[in-house]
């Protein structure tokens, strides 16, 4: 048992790291850099969206490719393919100045990022025990990677260069990838709990209908914030290095958040515990739209952080329990529409500065929580 504990532990460690350079590096290094990119490359704002679709597009792409084609979600040739380019496409951001490449470099970076984290999860479900944190902490390597990535800029200081901290980032995405280049790729037998029976009732097929709605709207708002969070706190005329410290705290309350939310959820239940996750965040992101005070700026972050990959949890967990294993297929591509489309909805607003996408944000999460509403009522029919 003790034996089987440190296996566990083991491969908690090193999930976390590789989600951290999935996500928190090949994904979100872009959220304290882009100020830097707006600057002194001559990016516009509206130009910062589409790069950010661009990502989110690859993402989605590639997580659809690994739900469909097995062998990306359990190969580990694919799993270091997939490091090595999430490395070297960060690297290559600094070696040019062409909006073109840039796309290009995000879009495979997505991919890539989609890759490892379908490979990961998987790894996190068939290796470590079911009722413990374990689960939690890997999804947690998330904020590890945002607190580095944000780190890295803050250290640069005031007159950092972007390429600078592109080419730092990649140092720090090389260094985790050696780290998580031995994570496992075969399953082993572990003790898990009783999978949930997905509900086969009229009230549980559109429990899960309003869940998939709620869960689009959250890939869409959140996408928003997590993308211009601190290029609107650099843009607010706040001290040059607030802006990091804020992408700071979003890391910070990712990394214990899916464990807290996941032992609320077993007491109460998912659906319920989204719902106030999903309200938290609507008024994390209204509030960072609308005070750009230090002190109420570094609250909202936080919040917003304890929220966004909890949810993606919460909401996986109460779309398993409704409709089987049929619901991550259909939950992750929703989420990563939404994730495309936010980006492209709110880019007519940025020439006015970033308080209009924020309201805009918080308003579909916002909408998303009152999709919960009949999730709840079916919660309590099933």
């Amino acid at each position: 048992m003790v034996e089987a504990g440190m296996r566990d532990r083991f491969v908690v460690a090193r999930a976390f790291v590789a989600l951290s350079v999935a996500m928190g590096l090949g994904r979100f290094a872009f959220t304290p850099i882009l100020p830097l990119m707006l600057d002194q490359a001559g990016l516009s704002p509206e130009s910062a969206a589409t790069l950010a679709t661009a990502n989110y597009l690859g993402y989605l792409a590639g997580a659809v490719a690994a739900i469909a084609v097995h062998r990306i979600a359990q190969s580990v040739l694919s799993l270091r393919i997939s490091l090595v380019t999430l490395v070297a496409t960060i690297a290559v951001m600094a070696a040019t100045e062409s909006v073109t490449a840039w796309l290009v470099l995000r879009f495979v970076a997505g991919a890539a990022s989609a890759a490892v984290f379908v490979f990961t999860t998987r790894v996190a479900h068939q290796r470590v025990r079911a009722d413990g944190d374990g689960v939690g902490w890997v999804f947690g390597g998330v904020g590890g990677g945002i607190v580095l990535s944000a780190a890295a800029v803050l250290v640069l200081g005031e007159t950092a260069d972007w390429r600078v901290a592109w080419l730092v980032s990649a140092v720090l995405a090389a260094v985790l990838a050696v780290a998580a280049w031995t994570l496992p790729g075969e399953p082993r037998t572990v003790e898990h709990t009783a999978a949930p029976r997905p509900a086969e009732s009229r009230a549980g097929r559109r429990g899960f209908v309003w869940l998939t709605a709620a869960y689009f709207c959250e890939g869409m708002g959140y996408i928003v914030s997590a993308t211009f969070l601190v290029a609107a706190v650099a843009a607010s005329g706040s001290a040059h290095w607030l802006g990091s410290a804020v992408w700071i705290a979003v890391g910070v309350a990712v990394v214990p958040s899916c464990v807290l939310w996941m032992r609320l959820a077993r007491r109460y239940s998912p659906a319920s515990m989204m719902t106030v996750a999903l309200v938290v965040q609507a008024a994390a992101v209204a509030v960072s739209a609308v005070i750009g005070d230090g002190a109420v700026q570094m609250v909202a972050a936080l919040c917003f952080g304890g929220t966004m990959i909890a949810i993606v949890m919460l909401a996986l967990g109460e779309g398993a329990r409704l409709a089987g294993p049929r619901a991550a297929a259909i939950l992750t591509s929703v989420y990563g529409l939404g994730q495309v489309l936010g980006p492209l909805a709110v880019a007519p607003l940025l020439g006015g500065g970033y308080a209009a996408a924020l309201g805009l944000a918080a308003a579909v999460i916002a909408a998303g929580a009152l999709c919960m509403i009949p999730v709840l009522r079916a919660d309590r029919a099933v």
